[in-house]
């Protein structure tokens, strides 16, 4: 829109919907502020640099401050100041020097850029917050845009994966890409990018069904970062709730987005969204006055019950957005829909969600912000995964969240690694994560697929590293390594970091296979951090949130090991798919199902007995054997069809050394067959092109079990 003649027209509008929206004839504006006095819109040249008028919103509806422009057009660039009381020591944060973010802004044009202005209050003053800055901020802050909804989704549809087929593939929409030699320079790093028809192939040829993306919520970098030269990587720093990140756009325009999510869509691909409501990046009572401060600081934001100058921190990042208060609620609430049904997304994990759980500084799992998912019809059929903790007091609620949530499983995670890395007394909670751990979810009717089952994500060490440090190596980040996790559970197999010496490499790439065949055959849904399949490292840095370089950028350079390494997770993502045995909606009972005679899974020591109550208390216990039999499977498929597999044998020796493991009768005669050894890499080819009964029948009694090893065998069951 051209905005060289100024606006003449100003009629009242409407208090809904918020936001600035386009009805084809102008635009109405609409902003909550409950305790403002004055509420005026900033209208800019089309590149959001120089502010051209000012119109004060004279209508107040409920707190909703409105306007329509019928002379307005999409394209416009547009701001807020907010008057009211600068009394931080009521709440209050009211300065109209400040450029204001529309919290409902749909597009922003240009980036944030550092400066004192920013601040409500005098940077460097002896009264800190507590005086008042009178410098305009307009000339430093990005802009809202008015966005023009017009888009041609055709037969786009939610590809609807159910829970138990999920395999959740996590990634970074800037680093997935821009190093990959067959994406168009131009577009590396993009939504486009995501969307290049070799990227998609290589995703879908890897097997995952749903791309989890880390925050693409327009955020702002962290300033002690820009004064480093670092950027906030990750984009935990959530600035306005509807717009994209413009930074992943090689167009400038929001239908990259749309088109990469229907690209994906038609690759039969989910798009999940890493969303972080639970705090905003304006920080703690030093921060800056972007958006909510300033529109309204008191109900937007967690203040302290006694001083409410001070912000409540749940989250480390300091402030809570306050989903106490109903406006704050339909904020999220708003948002999350909008990126439902404008962008087609299908689902969220959402970051710290304990925060968004708290009332009255309490967790309360079936609080107002799940009640109101729990009845939308747009947000209770998408997929749900809560990060089940904040850093309050209280906080840590994994298999707590309430149906329909699932949740990342710590506890699996710490357990796989703890077991791999060979440290005692955790045969008992391997067993438990490997069927779905239903110690933490099945008290309150949940399945195995509440649990979101991973050995890394982007916060840690990747793969590689886990094999390959024993300690973080964070110095890059420019605080003296103090920043980062030190209970890693890595193991660097005997030498710390990289090493040509054949043996340790031999070794690595060993426990490398070990600790993804446990994940991607364990009951529950699997998340693969993107990059582990291609031995990707950060070179020991477990924290590399600020690093937007070649730390955080996928290698596509293709190498034996790496090619391997990939054809190795494509093999074991294909036998979880044939074989609904690895992909249970129900928790084994350990007894008999239906009219088979065997347990429909049975735990065996070495020696090929069962295991004990006392077993299960041995501390030097470093071999589990798991015999799942075919016939246990008491679910129905998707059209009601009985369900029956092969029996299959998983040995898990963390030892180090060589276990001759005696194996259990075969049933009705024919032996084991071998499927994968990861001492050495025998994984068949995919199902579809060599059967499994077609492989060789191991008679012998006892198998040679390798020194820290995992071994998949199956029996072909006679089917009745």
């Amino acid at each position: 829109m051209k905005t060289s003649k100024p606006i003449t027209a100003v009629w009242p509008g409407r208090d809904y919907p918020r936001g600035a929206h386009w009805d084809g004839e102008g635009v109405n504006f609409a902003l909550f502020s409950e305790n403002a006095e004055k509420v005026e819109l900033c209208i800019f040249d089309d590149r959001g640099r120089h502010e051209l008028q000012r119109i004060v919103l004279r209508e107040r509806t409920d707190y909703v401050w409105h306007c329509y422009l019928p002379e307005a057009r999409p394209g416009l660039a547009y701001g807020y100041r907010v008057h009211g009381p600068y009394k931080p020591e009521e709440g209050h944060r009211f300065n109209p020097h400040k450029l204001l973010i529309d919290p409902y802004a749909r597009d922003l044009i240009g980036q944030l850029r550092w400066g004192d202005a920013l601040y409500g209050y005098t940077v460097g003053s002896k009264r800190e917050d507590l005086s008042f800055d009178r410098r305009d901020s307009a000339s430093l802050m990005p802009k809202c845009r008015v966005l023009e909804p017009a888009f041609t989704w055709g037969d786009d549809h939610h590809p609807c994966v159910s829970w138990q087929d999920t395999v959740i593939y996590e990634l970074h929409v800037r680093g997935f890409t821009m190093t990959h030699p067959d994406v168009p320079p131009q577009l590396r790093g993009t939504y486009a990018a995501l969307g290049c028809a070799p990227v998609v192939d290589y995703i879908k040829r890897l097997g995952v069904t749903t791309v989890e993306l880390l925050p693409v919520h327009a955020y702002s970098n962290d300033r002690y970062l820009a004064e480093k030269g670092l950027q906030n990587y990750w984009g935990y720093n959530s600035l306005a709730y509807f717009a994209p990140e413009m930074r992943y756009c090689a167009s400038g325009k929001i239908e990259e987005f749309k088109t990469m999510v229907k690209t994906l869509h038609r690759a039969g691909l989910e798009v999940v969204l890493d969303v972080v409501y639970n705090h905003s990046c304006e920080g703690n009572q030093m921060g800056p006055t972007l958006s909510m401060r300033g529109v309204d600081n008191a109900p937007y934001y967690m203040l302290n019950a006694e001083n409410r100058r001070f912000y409540e921190d749940f989250t480390g990042c300091g402030n809570t957005v306050n989903l106490e208060h109903p406006r704050a609620l339909q904020l999220v609430m708003d948002s999350l829909r909008y990126w439902v049904e404008e962008m087609h997304v299908d689902g969220f994990r959402f970051d710290l969600a304990s925060a968004l759980a708290r009332e009255s500084g309490k967790v309360e799992n079936l609080g107002g912000f799940f009640d109101a998912i729990r009845q939308d019809p747009a947000l209770n059929r998408v997929k749900l995964i809560a990060e089940p903790w904040d850093l309050g007091l209280g906080g840590y609620q994994v298999g707590n969240f309430p149906l329909g949530w699932a949740e990342w499983n710590d506890r699996y995670r710490d357990g796989v690694r703890g077991w791999w890395k060979g440290d005692g007394g955790l045969v008992g909670g391997l067993a438990r994560r490997l069927t779905g751990s239903q110690d933490l979810y099945g008290w309150s009717g949940k399945g195995p697929t509440a649990s979101i089952n991973f050995v890394t994500a982007h916060d840690g060490f990747t793969l590689q590293d886990l094999v390959s440090y024993n300690e973080k190596h964070n110095e890059a980040n420019g605080e003296e390594n103090h920043d980062g996790h030190n209970h890693n559970l890595s193991w660097n197999c005997g030498v710390e970091g990289p090493s040509d010496d054949p043996a340790i490499i031999e070794l690595r790439e060993r426990q490398k296979r070990n600790l993804l065949a446990t994940l991607l055959l364990s009951q529950g849904v699997p998340m693969l951090l993107a990059g582990d399949e291609r031995s990707h490292t950060q070179q020991g840095n477990n924290n590399a949130y600020c690093q937007d370089n070649v730390m955080n950028w996928l290698d596509w350079t293709s190498t034996a090991e790496r090619e391997t390494l990939t054809a190795f997770v494509r093999g074991l993502i294909e036998l979880r798919r044939t074989h609904p045995s690895f992909r249970r909606r129900n928790f084994f009972q350990g007894k008999p199902m239906g009219d088979d005679t065997a347990k429909d899974v049975c735990w065996l020591k070495p020696d090929g007995t069962e295991m004990t109550p006392q077993d299960w208390d041995d501390d030097q216990a470093r071999c589990l054997g798991e015999l799942i039999s075919g016939h246990g499977i008491v679910e129905r498929g998707r059209r009601g069809e009985a369900l029956h597999d092969d029996d299959f044998l998983l040995l898990f020796n963390a030892h180090h050394d060589e276990i001759f493991f005696t194996l259990p009768p075969a049933g009705d005669g024919g032996g084991w067959r071998l499927l994968l050894d990861t001492a050495t890499q025998a994984l068949p080819p995919a199902a579809s092109e060599v059967g499994v009964a077609s492989l060789p029948a191991r008679v012998q009694p006892n198998y040679p079990l390798q020194a820290r090893s995992f071994v998949l065998l199956s029996h072909a069951q006679t089917r009745a």
